[in-house]
């Protein structure tokens, strides 16, 4: 199965400093930023993330941000704001 809605992540890349370079089924590409998880006291199933090498193994499960934990990213909502303007800084 390939997930062909406009919204699915294609492509990922891992950045420094907690943010994710992605690509979009439909060539709208951007920033995700989840810096916000190092300082957050409430990061509920995203507190793995604040470890750094787990961070690093994020992956794409059929057109959606993952990790190992079951954490994901929904690609609708990080599609929205990052076709307005390339940067989404998640609200952790």
């Amino acid at each position: 199965m390939i997930p062909a809605a406009p919204w699915r992540v294609k492509a990922l890349s891992v950045l420094p400093e907690y943010r994710l370079a992605v690509t979009f089924m439909d060539g709208t590409k951007g920033i995700a930023d989840l810096s916000s998880v190092l300082t957050s006291e409430r990061c509920g199933i995203f507190e793995a993330l604040k470890d750094k090498a787990y961070f690093d193994q994020a992956r794409l499960d059929l057109g959606v941000v993952t990790w190992p934990d079951g954490a994901d990213i929904d690609p609708t909502w990080m599609y929205e704001q990052i076709k307005k303007t390339g940067l989404w800084f998640v609200p952790i």
